[in-house]
């Protein structure tokens, strides 16, 4: 393993994480975390109970805007995710859950 790492840094790479890679802000970063940790959470609570069109009827958009939202797409934003959530019956309290997990 240590003979891999070091061919690939004689190449000229080197290991890091995303975030490093895409040269992001720690506050950047952690705005990501969350948007993907309450995506994640939106489909979860969404498949036991209704299908995306359903959903999407509840918010007054569409079933694409929901696929984007379960999917994490950056043109989502929080207030939607959290939107979505509460649709689906989540509490204030559980959306402060998952972001305390994040």
């Amino acid at each position: 393993m240590k003979h891999k790492v070091k061919t690939v840094e004689e190449l000229g790479w080197k290991d890091g994480t995303v975030a490093e890679f895409l040269e992001l802000t720690p506050e950047e970063a952690a705005l990501i975390e969350i948007k993907l940790a309450l995506s994640k959470h939106l489909r979860q609570r969404r498949v036991r109970s209704m299908t995306q069109t359903q959903l999407a009827e509840k918010l007054r958009s569409s079933q694409s805007r929901v696929a984007k939202a379960e999917s994490g797409h950056s043109s989502v934003s929080i207030e939607l995710l959290v939107r979505a959530i509460l649709a689906t019956g989540a509490t204030p309290h559980e959306i402060g859950k998952i972001l305390e997990r994040v």
